[in-house]
Parts: structure tokens; C-alpha cells; sequence
């Protein structure tokens, strides 16, 4: 959509908003002139908010969790059950996990999932890192907590395979969830249902051979 603009100031900010995922000219557009209607501060508050975050945040080097410090506070927490490992797709899943209250493990960020169509294969992922964790730490169990999709998986699937010989539980989500779902859409009770009712992941493959 093309639109006349009375500034150049103005089409470059609308431009830059419009880049965001799912925000269109017309939307861009409203909220650039909303912010030129606040007050000087308000304008500068929202652009030191966006730059500090680009400059200061770190990824958690135990979960690759986003974090403010090296380690998040899920994984410096002394309470938390960090022997039960919740390995999930994005920082969104570990949010959606947190809100149901239900679970009091650790979590480790994949940071995507294996999808050849996309180009995305099992080293773009944090792996090696948790096959790390599963070697050298006291880790009892894995909560395979991915997106029930043939992509999500077919990433389980390549997990299982890793760490089967570590003799540890390897668990997944009770399906609970439709076919398809991401977790973060999921409402907060059923999710926090398939992680409490979570099954044994080898029964779940049927005839599948691992």
C-alpha cells in the first residue's frame, strides 16, 4: 500500500514499523502518529527501552534462555528441580511453561526446530549443548515439551536417538494438545495438564523403530 506522506521523517519512521511482523502501513502508521502525540518523554522512554534491549540482553549459557545476566534466574535458582531438564523450541514456550505454575524444573531453549523445507537442520540448534548437559550433569529427566507437528516430532525423534543410551526418563507432553499446536497458545490449564500427566516418550512411538 502506497501513501503520501506530508514528511519525510514520518514515511521513514512508518517504514521502520512496518518491518515488524505483523504490522502493516496503515498500522505503522497509527502508531507512529500516536507517539507523536505523547509527550517528549514518552517517545524517548520507548526508544531507550528498544536500544537498551538490542545492547544489554544476554542468552542464558546454561539454557539459552534471554536473560538480563550470563545466567537467568530460573537457572540460578537454588529452588528449582534442575535435574528435570524441559527442553523446548523458543524463549515464548519457556514463558507459556512458567504461567501455568505446574512446573519447577529447568528448561534448555532449542532455538528452532528440525525443518529441512526451511533449511533448518539439527546443528542450527542448541543440541550439542544439552547432549553436554546430559553427560556431564546429574540430570534425571528430559521433558520433550516441542510443537505437535511433523516437525516438532521429527526433532523429539532426533533427540530420543541422542541421549537414549544415558539410561535417563525421556518424557513428552500428554497430548493433551490438538495436532499442530504451539505451546504458546495453548491455555495455561491444559498445558499445565500434559506437563504433570507427561508420558514416557518411547510409548508414544508405536511402531516406530528408534
Amino acid at each position: 500500500m502506497s501513501l503520501n506522506f506530508p514528511s519525510k521523517l514520518l514515511e521513514e519512521a512508518v517504514n521502520e514499523f512496518a518491518k515488524l511482523p505483523g504490522i502493516g502501513t496503515k498500522t505503522a502508521l497509527r502508531l507512529v502518529l500516536y507517539l507523536l502525540r505523547q509527550d517528549a518523554e514518552v517517545s524517548e522512554s520507548f526508544g531507550n527501552a528498544v536500544i537498551r534491549l538490542k545492547k544489554e540482553i544476554r542468552e542464558c549459557k546454561i539454557c539459552h534462555n534471554l536473560s538480563d545476566s550470563d545466567i537467568c534466574h530460573i537457572c540460578s535458582n537454588p529452588k528449582r528441580e534442575h535435574e528435570v531438564i524441559c527442553v523446548v523450541e523458543s524463549i515464548r514456550d519457556v514463558m507459556s511453561i512458567e504461567n501455568t505454575q505446574q512446573f519447577r524444573g529447568a528448561y534448555h531453549v532449542l532455538g528452532g526446530i528440525i525443518s529441512p523445507m526451511e533449511g533448518i537442520g539439527p546443528g542450527d540448534l542448541n543440541l550439542e549443548s544439552l547432549e553436554k548437559k546430559v553427560k556431564e550433569h546429574k540430570v534425571k529427566e528430559i521433558i520433550l515439551a516441542l510443537p505437535t507437528t511433523m516437525e516438532g516430532d521429527t526433532t523429539n525423534f532426533y533427540i530420543y536417538r541422542k541421549i537414549k543410551e544415558s539410561g535417563i526418563n525421556i518424557t513428552t507432553l500428554a497430548r493433551g494438545l490438538a495436532i499442530g499446536d504451539d505451546l504458546e497458545f495453548a491455555d495455561e490449564i491444559t498445558l499445565g495438564r500434559s506437563l504433570v500427566n507427561r508420558l514416557d516418550f518411547e510409548s508414544t512411538l508405536g511402531g516406530r523403530k528408534p
